[in-house]
Order: C-alpha cells, then sequence, then structure tokens
C-alpha cells in the first residue's frame, strides 16, 4: 500500500504530508519498511514494462 492515499487518524489530513507528528511517524516507518511504498502504481507498471522489454531483447539476442 502506497502512503499517499493514507488519511491520519489523529488530524484527518493525509499522511504524505506529515502535518503533524503521527503522521511523520507513520510516513517515516512506511518508507523504511518497504522501499517499494512510496511508488505510485503508474510507475511499478512502467518499472515492469522495462523489465519484460529488457528480458525479451536478451531472449531475442541469444536465440
Amino acid at each position: 500500500m502506497t502512503y499517499d492515499r493514507l488519511v491520519c487518524a489523529n488530524c484527518a489530513s493525509p499522511v504524505n504530508e506529515g502535518r503533524c507528528p503521527v503522521c511523520r511517524a507513520n510516513r517515516e516507518r512506511m518508507q523504511q519498511e518497504n522501499f517499494l511504498a512510496g511508488l505510485n502504481p503508474m510507475t511499478l507498471i512502467a518499472l515492469l514494462t522495462v523489465l519484460i522489454a529488457a528480458v525479451a531483447l536478451l531472449a531475442h539476442q541469444t536465440a
């Protein structure tokens, strides 16, 4: 889950804005837990597309 869509129960603002200490602590914790947590879904799709293209190119060159 990406933290850009989470809403803080303490201050009712988006966690990624870090308006209160609870937001900032949770944002920091989520960033440390998973390096992909900060990426949005479109970035992940783009990375997957690049990976598939690289594997296809490698397979084509070795054949």
